[in-house]
């Protein structure tokens, strides 16, 4: 009887890890922050039949990258969670810590247990009223969570454009500055590789406006991207 090949654990999981993030890689970028009057969420998404930003609940929203059949799945079973906790206690239970820790331990049991881990990156965004109050939360392949402050940046080539919003980021800015911004950002190529501009058309932009009484999550056209980008060339 021959002996079965053996792989340690810790070789298993670097595998897994590795296969992960070259998926999410070859995904376009998202980019999630803050400005005066709520939260923006803005990516490259050519495709206008699959949605890479969602809304989740009242002042909660849901941006991913990597493999759309998967963070699908996450999205709706982010939904169900919300509209469980809503109508069984209160609509103030549903919260992005509540649903940043759901989405941890589901994340974390197919990282551990499964043949394949999900190929995603995600980001629960919930508005709150004032700047102050605003919450970003990391999401890995693999469970980790982590509370961010400021902005988020996802998949693709994310170093470049992450590091435009560590320079010109301003939390109190209004949406148009952070529009422009937000494009500025995700058109900025890593060294090496010529600057492209990607078209308002390719664009998928939301916001979550904490000026609205309960529903704070729209989405912004390609005209008014259009018109926003227009007014700052002007």
């Amino acid at each position: 009887m021959s002996t079965p090949f053996y792989v340690s654990p810790e070789q298993v999981m670097r595998d897994k890890s590795d296969y992960a993030r070259k998926g999410i890689a070859r995904g376009r970028s998202v980019l999630v922050m803050t400005y005066s009057d709520g939260i923006l969420l803005c990516g490259e998404n050519p495709n206008k039949a699959l949605h890479k930003i969602s809304e989740i609940y009242d002042r909660i929203a849901f941006a991913a990258v990597g493999k759309y059949n998967e963070f699908e799945n996450l999205r709706v079973a982010g939904v169900r969670y919300a509209d469980f906790t809503g109508y069984r206690y209160d609509r103030s239970d549903v919260t992005s810590r509540g649903l940043a820790n759901a989405y941890a331990q589901q994340l974390g049991a197919i990282f551990t247990e499964a043949g394949k881990p999900f190929e995603v990156e995600l980001t629960v965004a919930e508005v709150g009223p004032t700047v102050a109050d605003d919450q970003l939360y990391r999401l890995t392949f693999d469970g980790m969570v982590q509370e961010e402050h400021g902005f988020i940046v996802m998949g693709g080539t994310a170093e470049p454009i992450a590091a435009v919003l560590r320079d010109e980021h301003v939390a109190d800015a209004d949406l148009d500055t952070a529009v422009r911004l937000g494009l500025k950002a995700l058109s900025t190529p890593p060294e090496g590789v010529e600057r492209r501009d990607i078209p308002v058309e390719a664009i998928e932009a939301a916001v979550l406006d904490r000026t609205r009484a309960r529903r704070a999550f729209r989405r912004l056209t390609a005209e008014r991207l259009g018109t926003i980008i227009g007014a700052g060339t002007s």
